[in-house]
């Protein structure tokens, strides 16, 4: 149900060929964090939420440098700063986290965001918008993983370790969000050409 290492090495061999033409400071940053993988812009969201210290979801253009610098971006001074300016439109000093990370992910076929949109609303059970261990009783099978089978771990923590996958990387709070979720399958989407392919690993995964 989650990427795989093939779909991950698939896309950051696309993303760094790519990135070798890109002008685009925004295409740049978009391809540096696909060439991370599945949970490339995740990870980048989180670098901004640990940084977000009065959590109103603002950045002004200081916390936006650093973040970029602490998620280790090869693009120049220059470039930071005009991409910040793309996102400051009112010319307010700081810039919306979740309009950027929207702005950031690849764009996506409507058939594919569909995809997504079902998946997401199986797993979310109780229709909060948010997916816990207690959702996944009855969606997903954990009987067969390798470490319920020897007895190492119990079903829940089979669960949480399933919805590690979609939680932001590095800060899992055992809860995943449809922002979560979405932005997991952006990656594993853009390391998959065929729309076809896509459709028919999200119907086989969660069953569609």
């Amino acid at each position: 149900m989650a990427g795989t290492a093939r779909h991950d090495n698939e896309m950051a061999k696309k993303a760094n060929h790519r990135l070798q033409s890109a002008t685009d400071p925004i295409e740049r940053l978009r391809l540096q964090c696909l060439a991370r993988g599945s949970s490339g812009i995740k990870g980048l969201g989180r670098i901004f939420k640990i940084i977000d210290d009065d959590h109103n979801r603002r950045i002004d253009i200081k916390e936006f440098k650093k973040g970029m610098r602490d998620y280790g971006v090869d693009l120049e001074k220059d470039e930071i700063t005009d991409l910040f300016d793309s996102f400051d439109r009112d010319h307010s000093g700081a810039i919306d986290f979740d309009e950027f990370i929207v702005k950031l992910r690849p764009s996506l076929s409507k058939a594919r965001k569909n995809l997504i949109q079902r998946a997401f609303r199986k797993l979310d059970r109780t229709g909060d918008g948010q997916v816990t261990v207690e959702d996944l009783y009855g969606v997903y099978d954990a009987s067969h993983h390798p470490k319920y089978v020897n007895g190492e771990w119990s079903e829940d923590q089979v669960f949480a370790k399933f919805l590690e996958n979609f939680d932001t990387p590095g800060d899992p709070d055992g809860v995943v969000t449809y922002d979560e979720f979405y932005n997991y399958y952006v990656g594993v989407s853009a390391s998959i050409d065929n729309d076809i392919y896509f459709d028919v690993m999200m119907r086989k995964a969660w069953k569609l």
